[in-house]
């Protein structure tokens, strides 16, 4: 019998995931921070913030729930306190263990100070596989670790299906209004675009919300934006496929990111991406040929997609998701590191 316990934080990429390979194993048990009002996945529901307490009873019910639910493995994302207590939790037993980097975990968390760092390369040594979303995480991983084994490459892999529309002068941008994202530098990018005197029916869709949705509404009025700049708030799957469909251009710039499922399931839908210059962006756009890496943010660099051949583009983006971006081609690689480990 096959039985998975994941260790993860309650968000929509833990359940993507499980989504992704439950029809792999005959149970699996979640163990998160708070049990999901939408996912009916067996929970249970443990702290897992960095404190003395947390130490001992977090780790010690991890442990119960090993030895009472008999795992075949452990997988656990993200290498912070998720894993921290996770591999404590796990180490006198012979289950094996994964760990999935999530980004932050990798990119972040490591440089806030030096006790987290610690905390990361201990999850990183003690994980008996790793996984990564990309290869340059993969390369910041190893740093961190040296002498770590090898990390599968592999995503959550989109599922998405483009709508059958005509292509509308649209921007869109769907990511969360967080300063991570710098949305507002977007809205001041798309002011720069709209001075074209052919710009005029363009128009910039903002979907998301976040802790910065109102200071970004005020910013596009400030901009004399407001007519252009349409804030559809926190959508749907399927209407987030519409304007990605609908969208010529799709913008994301964000000052640290990992592979982004958005920017996957804008390629599949035909808009043309334009994204800050990080490397895990780099791996999917060559910039000028399949969108955009931006690497000043004062530039008109919207402009510079409407600059690209469209077609050749948007075909090209189809067939890398094809080969790297489904949630097929991605489940057949977590699923052949979970056979190799349990060996059927």
């Amino acid at each position: 019998m096959r039985k998975l316990l994941l260790i993860s934080s309650n968000t929509i990429h833990t359940y993507k995931y499980l989504q992704l390979v439950e029809d792999y194993f005959d149970e699996i048990l979640l163990i998160t921070d708070e049990k999901s009002s939408i996912y009916n996945y067996p929970t249970i529901e443990l702290s897992f913030k960095l404190t003395v307490k947390n130490l001992v009873s977090t780790v010690k019910q991890i442990k119960k729930q090993i030895a009472d639910f008999q795992p075949t493995v452990i997988h656990i994302h993200q290498a912070n306190s998720y894993a921290f207590y996770a591999l404590l939790a796990s180490r006198k037993t012979s289950v094996p263990t994964i760990l999935t980097a999530w980004g932050s975990d990798i990119l972040v968390i490591p440089k806030n100070s030096f006790l987290l760092k610690k905390m990361v390369q201990f999850n990183l040594k003690n994980a008996d596989f790793l996984t990564s979303d990309s290869t340059f995480m993969a390369a910041e991983m190893r740093k961190l670790a040296p002498s770590i084994n090898e990390i599968l490459i592999a995503n959550f892999g989109i599922d998405v299906t483009p709508v059958n529309c005509a292509k509308e002068p649209i921007v869109y941008s769907n990511r969360l209004h967080k300063k991570l994202y710098r949305v507002d530098r977007i809205i001041e990018a798309f002011a720069r675009f709209k001075q074209h005197k052919d710009r005029k029916d363009w128009r910039l869709v903002v979907a998301a919300t976040g802790v910065e949705t109102e200071a970004l509404k005020e910013k596009a009025s400030s901009l004399g934006m407001t007519d252009a700049v349409e804030f559809v708030g926190w959508i749907q799957k399927e209407d987030n496929e519409k304007w990605y469909s609908k969208a010529k251009i799709w913008v994301s710039i964000p000052e640290s990111d990992a592979t982004s499922i958005s920017l996957l399931e804008a390629m599949a839908c035909g808009s043309i991406p334009v994204v800050s210059d990080l490397p895990a962006n780099r791996e999917w756009i060559q910039s000028g040929v399949n969108g955009i890496v931006v690497e000043d943010l004062e530039s008109d660099f919207i402009s510079e997609a409407l600059l690209i051949n469209q077609e050749e583009a948007i075909e090209l983006n189809k067939k890398r998701i094809e080969q790297d971006g489904t949630k097929e081609a991605n489940r057949e690689k977590f699923l052949k590191l979970y056979q190799s480990i349990i060996g059927q």
